[in-house]
């Protein structure tokens, strides 16, 4: 009856931002609604919400989990603005919360197949030596795996490492890791909000296959100084936030840095010493609210790896990232986001010796500028549009070379570039209690430009042969001037049927575009893979992704359950030739071999959000496949990062207010290799052989370990701000040797005439005993 009512009467507006009282923090997800219609609408990346209601009093409620929950009554009569900073919730004290959304988000909203990871639920988890890490904590999540320990990056949803978007404010991030694989480039005591997106993607994110990584800094203390970090036993790290202005501008300045090296210098000898392995990374954010209706962000991130010796070798790779963002309100129902970033990645390789030396480095540098506007239409549909300009130059390789002591004339490969813009616009409507859409559609045009020169191939005799460049085929092209335009319109639509307010079932289509490649042929991603645009010769990944899920949540929400199906045809992979040529290659498009994939699975999810044992238990059932013609008889075969199963348990113990136990089980289907079918005897040796080429016809050893830590907090006490914790762990608790590769070697003496000489089986293991770990965390 109230709402009929209502329904007759004028509306209003009421909009503003919801904040952490305590450091002035803007909430991501935060619900406000009207308890009378039950219409109610979230905060959005920036903590802006625009809520439209009928005219008359209004009891409304502001939420977000770890909060208490924010009551007011207004009497609408006009457009209102308020602003609101949330208290945190006493139950913090008593219970642990592993999530730090809407409690019931997953059932209400339409966006499926998206999971928030909050940086206080990261800090819990256990870790390799102590060290939280943004990227091993979303490998706990259904869907996403890595192809071991030591592999750079992850994998979603049966798709490579390159296949993932991966934004820090929104610029992104080309090599996500430190160490090989064992720490990511993020920060956590820089870390506001991580979330991932496997399927149903809105139009505004567009470039990749599989998903989209949004890890979103923290804006800086505006209230008061605040100083947090660490110390331990492979690297430190120091964070400082503050206001400028009180309540207006603050600032955050991180920085981590390892020292293995520095430890272990003096037990080096010969030519190990002097030896370098260690990052470093150093992360920035400045903000002002400059009024009511601007505001500004400057943030950057730069960071590097340096492994090697002195006297033999030496690599590094690093990436630096810079965004300026500027929120505008045009009025209380339009709200703009103008994002500018540059980012650049660049990796080197060199081989130091006095009579013999070689030096290769390579980058790829992107520019972009995003306008970016949302329309509260209504209280039932929310409107994103805008588009999005990117300039990609990218330097394969330059080399320097001394042989025998006399400089060689520096090699370059020439320089590419592309030119990448989108259009978009998205809607997020409410059709009625039940049933809600989110919809929009892409339009993407590439252009790979000059200056540069292109080659025609022939056809190779065989499909798995190198194809060789046509002489006279070449084409010289000036700056900016058009080689190939790609075009592709990308339709985005997901559905939520809802039950009641404990369950609802949801489904989801999005086609992506991914003009960009990562040229990899090894069986895990390296810093110095190389990246490629699409070219006269490589067409653009083309993915487009079909999912259905079934969300339930149980007791008040504190449980809640999902089970999601998804299906992921591709074309436009790339395959490479038997023994293609990667590094330095001129003609390297000559050893690309074009191919096409699925992914098909099913994910389970069970979560416990709040009591003292919280946690959750994912698991994944699923396949990977490519098939390439000339590759396997041109049958589907399955790709390096296939997983059948991915079973992870994570949970987390509260035992009193000091003392926290969590631990990780986690289980894995061993990813695919290739074995030999045969052999070919030699003089007395043998020759390892696979017949009609067969590829990823075994898998190595499956993979289990268990994580365990105990949080011991210190005493506190009221009238000091000083807070502290120590952390103890163990990794691969039972010592497991998991297999990260296996490959084959030949005996080393000819076996006797007559006797068939045999390979020996080497099983590579990355880690293989218990890791013991202890951290000193501060607060301040």
């Amino acid at each position: 009856m109230p709402s009929l009512l209502f329904a007759q009467t004028k509306q209003y507006t009421i909009s503003g931002y919801i904040k952490d009282g305590s450091t002035g923090e803007t909430l991501i997800g935060a619900s406000i609604y009207s308890q009378e219609t039950k219409q109610g609408v979230i905060s959005n990346p920036y903590g802006f919400y625009s809520l439209t209601l009928p005219e008359g009093k209004h009891n409304l409620a502001i939420a977000f989990v770890g909060f208490q929950t924010f009551k007011k009554e207004i009497d609408l009569t006009k457009n209102i603005k308020l602003d609101i900073n949330l208290k945190s919730s006493d139950v913090e004290l008593d219970e642990v919360i592993v999530s730090g959304e809407r409690e019931d988000a997953n059932v209400s909203e339409v966006q499926m197949s998206t999971v928030k990871m909050e940086i206080e639920t990261i800090l819990k988890l256990p870790a390799l030596l102590g060290e939280v890490d943004v990227i091993k904590s979303i490998q706990l999540l259904p869907g996403v795996s890595t192809v071991g320990e030591g592999a750079t990056g992850f994998n979603v949803r049966g798709g490579g490492v390159g296949q993932n978007l991966v934004l820090l404010d929104e610029a992104p991030v080309f090599n996500s890791s430190h160490l090989f694989g064992f720490f990511s480039v993020f920060n956590p005591d820089a870390v506001k909000d991580v979330k991932l997106i496997k399927g149903g993607i809105p139009a505004q994110y567009g470039g990749r296959l599989s998903s989209i990584l949004d890890v979103r800094m923290k804006e800086g203390n505006s209230k008061q100084l605040k100083v947090q970090g660490g110390i331990g036993a492979i690297f430190s790290r120091l964070t400082v936030e503050a206001p400028i202005i009180k309540d207006k501008m603050s600032f955050l300045i991180g920085g981590r840095r390892s020292y293995i090296d520095i430890l272990a210098g003096p037990f080096l000898e010969d030519d190990l010493q002097g030896s370098k392995f260690n990052f470093w990374d150093l992360t920035a954010k400045v903000n002002y609210d400059i009024n009511d209706n601007n505001k500004i962000f400057l943030s950057g991130y730069w960071g590097r790896d340096t492994f090697g010796t002195a006297s033999l070798f030496s690599s590094s790779w690093g990436n630096v990232t810079g965004t300026f963002r500027w929120n505008h309100l045009f009025n209380e129902k339009l709200f703009s986001n103008l994002t500018a970033y540059i980012s650049d990645y660049d990796y080197a390789l060199g081989v130091n010796d006095v009579q013999d030396s070689f030096n290769w480095d390579s980058r790829i540098k992107t520019y972009s500028v995003k306008p970016e506007f949302t329309w509260y239409l209504g209280s039932k549909n929310t409107i994103t549009f805008g588009g999005q300009s990117i300039i990609y130059d990218f330097a394969p390789g330059t080399t320097t070379a001394v042989s025998s002591g006399q400089e060689l004339p520096p090699f370059s490969l020439q320089k590419q570039f592309g030119w990448e813009n989108a259009l978009y616009i998205g809607n997020d409507q409410k059709i009625s209690n039940k049933i809600s859409l989110q919809y929009g559609l892409r339009f993407s045009l590439f252009t790979y430009m000059g200056p540069g020169t292109t080659y025609e191939y022939y056809p190779a005799d065989l499909p798995n042969e190198r194809k060789e460049p046509i002489p006279g085929s070449e084409k010289e092209y000036g700056d900016w001037e058009p080689i190939e335009t790609y075009t592709n319109f990308e339709p985005r639509f997901a559905i939520k049927y809802q039950f009641n307010e404990k369950s609802s079932v949801k489904a989801s289509y999005n086609r992506m575009a991914q003009y960009i490649h990562l040229i990899s042929n090894t069986s895990a991603a390296s810093p110095l893979d190389i990246w490629s645009p699409s070219t006269n010769n490589i067409p653009p990944q083309i993915g487009d992704q079909y999912a259905l899920g079934y969300f339930r949540n149980f007791k008040d929400n504190m449980i809640e359950f999902s089970g999601e199906v998804y299906y992921k045809p591709i074309q436009f992979l790339l395959d490479y030739i038997d023994g293609a040529d990667l590094l330095l290659n001129q003609n390297l498009e000559g050893d690309l071999l074009p191919s096409k994939g699925r992914a098909y699975g099913l994910e389970l999810y069970v979560k416990k959000n709040k009591g003292k044992l919280t946690g959750w238990v994912s698991y994944t059932l699923a396949r990977s496949e490519q098939a390439t013609a000339g590759v396997n008889q041109g049958i589907y075969y399955p790709t390096r990062f296939d997983q059948t199963h991915n079973l992870t348990v994570s949970g987390f113990y509260e035992i009193n207010k000091r003392w926290s136990l969590s631990a990780n089980f986690n289980f894995v289907t061993g990813t695919p290799t290739t074995f030999p079918t045969n052999q070919i005897q030699v003089q007395g040796y043998s020759i390892p052989h696979n017949v009609d080429g067969v590829r990823n016809n075994q898998r190595i050893g499956y993979y289990h370990r268990l994580d365990i830590s105990a949080t011991l907090n210190g005493k506190k006490k009221p009238d000091r701000r000083w807070e502290h914790y120590w952390v103890f762990g163990f990794y691969n608790t039972y010592a497991r040797r998991n297999p990260y590769s296996v490959y084959f070697q030949p005996q080393a003496d000819r076996a006797p005439q007559g006797v068939a000489p045999p390979n020996n089986a080497i099983r590579l293991s990355v880690i293989g005993s218990i890791i013991p770990s202890v951290s000193y965390n501060f607060k301040w």
